[in-house]
C-alpha cells in the first residue's frame, strides 16, 4: 500500500468526511483507522498497535526520546489559554473592546485590523496566527465580525506573508534547504538568499491570497457559507454557531471581568509575548548556529517551539502580576489556570489528531506518490511551474504540511528543471511554495489551519470549509498566472494577470450575489 495510489485512501477520505459530516474528531478519527488498516495490511490487532505506537511517538520515540518540540507546542497553547483566561479575568480584553470600539467604528475597518497586522507580523506562522488572533478579537466582535471571518483574515496573511520573508522562520528554512539542493545539483549561478528574493514574483498563491484577503475585507465579501456565519454575526449577534459545541479560547460565558480592567491588562502582556518571544527566537537561533552568523542563519536555526513556550510563559508570569495589583479579584490564581487551560482542549485534540495522521500519511509515503508522478509524467517543459504548483497543492493538501511538501517537492522541483530546463529551476521551486501554502490553505490538518481557529476562537470546522472557496479563488488566479507565465516567461506580467484574475473573480461574485433577490 506504500508509496501507491492506495496510499491517498486516508486523506481523500477524511476529507470528504469533513465536508460533508462537518465533525471533524470523527473524519480526522476514520482517516487515522483506515490508514492504521492499510499501514497492517487490514490485521485489526496489528493496526491497534500501529494507532498506539503512532500516538506514542508523538510525545515519545524509543530512538529519539522525548519530543520535546510537541510538548513545547501543546505547553504554549496551554498557556496561551492561561493568558486569554487573565486577561479576561483582569478586565483588559473588555476595556481594550471599548477603547477600540471608539476608534474602529466599521465592520470593515475591524477586519482591517487583523488583515494588516498579519502582514506585518510576519517572523513566524504560530506566532502570527496566535497574537493576531488575541489583540484583533475584542476589535471584531464589537463590529459583530464572525469568528470564521477572523480565522480566514488570519490564516491567508500568517504563511503568505512568511513564505514571501525572508527573515521569518520560513524564509530561513526555505533559504537554508535551498543551499543544500544548490550543491547537489551543481548551481552556481546565484546563492540561495538572492535566489529567494527572485522567486519572490513567481510565488503568486502568496500575493493572490493577501490581496483575496484586503479585498474581503474592503468589500465584506462573503462567499459560500462564509455568508452564513456573516449573515448570523450581524442579525443575532452570535459569532459562532451555536449548533458546534465549545470552541477553543471562548471563556465570555466563563470568566467575569474585573470592573476596573484597563487597557494595559491587554496591551502589555501581548506586547510582552512578541518582545519576548522574538528574543528567544534570535537567542536560540544564535545558540544553535555555528560559524558566521547573520540575520538569516539565526532564523534558520531557531527553535520557534522553544520560544513560543517561553515567551508565553514570561508573559503569563506579567499578566498574572498586573491581575493581582487590582483590588480584590474576582477569581483565584487556580480557577483562572483550570478554565484557561480547559479552553485550549479542543484545539490540542485536534493537533494531536491532526499530528497521529499526519504520521500515518508520512507511513504511507503519500507525499513520495505524488512526488513521483511529476518524474513519471510527460509534459511541454515551460508548464513545469504550473504542474508543481497543482502536485505541490495536492500534497500539501493531503499531509497538512507546508515544510514537509517544501521538503519532498523542492529538490525534485530542482533537479526535474536542471535536466530539462535550467532556467525553469527558481519558477519550479517557486510553484512549489505557492503550491504548498495553497493545499496548507485548504487541509483540515494543518497545523497553521489550527492555530488560525484558535487563535480567533473559531469552531475549527467553520474555518476550513468557509476558507475553501477563497483559497481556491486565489489557485485558480495563480493557475492562470503560471499559464501567462509558460507563454511569455515574464514574471511580474505573469504575477500582475494573477492579481487582476483575483479582482476581476471578486467583481464577477460580488455582482452576481447582489443581484440575488
Amino acid at each position: 500500500m506504500e508509496g501507491t495510489i492506495f496510499s491517498l485512501i486516508p486523506a481523500v477520505l477524511m476529507l470528504i468526511l469533513v465536508v460533508s459530516t462537518r465533525k471533524i474528531f470523527l473524519s480526522l478519527g476514520v482517516g487515522i483507522i483506515t490508514g492504521a488498516l492499510l499501514i497492517s495490511r487490514f490485521n485489526i490487532i496489528e493496526a491497534i498497535i500501529d494507532i498506539i505506537i503512532i500516538f506514542r511517538n508523538i510525545f515519545y520515540s524509543p530512538e529519539d526520546g522525548l519530543n520535546m518540540g510537541n510538548f513545547y507546542l501543546l505547553g504554549f497553547l496551554l498557556l496561551l489559554g492561561i493568558l486569554t483566561a487573565i486577561m479576561a479575568a483582569s478586565g483588559g480584553s473588555q476595556a481594550f473592546g471599548h477603547w477600540a470600539s471608539n476608534r474602529v467604528t466599521t465592520r470593515r475597518g475591524s477586519q482591517l485590523v487583523p488583515a494588516c497586522l498579519g502582514v506585518l507580523i510576519f517572523v513566524d506562522d504560530y506566532f502570527n496566527a496566535l497574537s493576531v488572533g488575541q489583540v484583533s478579537r475584542p476589535v471584531t466582535d464589537r463590529q459583530r465580525v464572525s469568528r470564521a471571518k477572523l480565522a480566514y483574515i488570519i490564516d491567508s496573511t500568517s504563511a503568505p506573508i512568511t513564505v514571501i520573508s525572508p527573515i521569518s522562520s520560513w524564509g530561513a528554512y526555505i533559504i537554508g534547504t535551498m543551499g543544500g539542493i544548490f550543491a547537489a545539483n551543481e548551481i552556481i549561478d546565484y546563492q540561495p538568499l538572492e535566489a529567494f528574493i527572485r522567486m519572490i514574483p513567481l510565488n503568486m498563491y502568496a500575493f493572490a491570497s493577501m490581496l483575496m484577503v484586503f479585498i474581503v475585507a474592503w468589500f465584506n465579501l462573503n462567499i459560500g457559507s462564509m455568508k452564513t456565519h456573516e449573515d448570523r454575526a450581524i442579525q443575532k449577534n452570535q459569532l459562532v454557531d451555536p449548533d458546534n459545541g465549545s470552541i477553543a479560547g471562548d471563556l465570555k460565558q466563563v470568566v467575569e471581568p474585573h470592573k476596573d480592567g484597563q487597557v494595559f491588562h491587554l496591551i502589555v502582556p501581548i506586547i510582552t509575548l512578541i518582545i519576548a518571544t522574538v528574543l528567544i527566537m534570535l537567542w536560540t537561533g544564535y545558540k544553535a548556529t555555528e560559524g558566521t552568523i547573520t540575520v538569516f542563519t539565526l532564523f534558520a536555526n531557531t527553535n520557534v517551539n522553544i520560544s513560543l513556550f517561553f515567551g508565553g510563559l514570561i508573559a503569563v508570569v506579567l499578566s498574572f502580576i498586573l491581575y493581582h495589583q487590582q483590588s480584590s479579584p474576582k477569581h483565584s490564581n487556580r480557577f483562572v489556570i483550570i478554565k484557561g487551560m480547559g479552553s485550549m482542549m479542543p484545539a490540542i485534540y485536534i493537533l494531536i489528531l491532526a499530528w497521529m495522521i499526519g504520521d500515518v500519511i508520512d507511513v504511507l509515503d503519500t507525499g513520495g506518490y505524488l512526488a513521483s508522478l511529476v518524474n513519471d509524467f510527460a509534459f511541454n517543459i515551460h508548464y513545469l511551474p504550473l504542474i508543481l504548483f497543482v502536485i505541490a497543492g495536492f500534497m500539501a493538501l493531503a499531509t497538512g504540511t507546508s515544510w514537509g511538501t517544501f521538503g519532498i517537492m523542492l529538490p525534485i522541483a530542482a533537479q526535474v528543471a536542471v535536466e530539462i530546463g535550467p532556467d525553469l529551476v527558481l519558477p519550479a521551486m517557486a510553484a512549489v511554495l505557492a503550491g504548498s501554502v495553497f493545499g496548507d490553505h485548504c487541509s483540515p490538518i494543518s497545523d497553521t489551519s489550527i492555530l488560525s481557529s484558535t487563535g480567533a476562537g473559531s469552531h475549527h470546522i467553520d474555518h476550513v470549509l468557509t476558507q475553501l472557496p477563497y483559497a481556491f479563488i486565489s489557485a485558480i488566479a495563480s493557475i492562470i498566472g503560471y499559464f501567462v507565465f509558460a507563454w511569455t516567461e515574464m514574471a511580474v506580467l505573469a504575477l500582475l494577470t494573477t492579481l487582476m484574475i483575483v479582482v476581476l473573480i471578486s467583481i464577477i461574485i460580488s455582482f452576481i450575489t447582489h443581484k440575488r433577490p
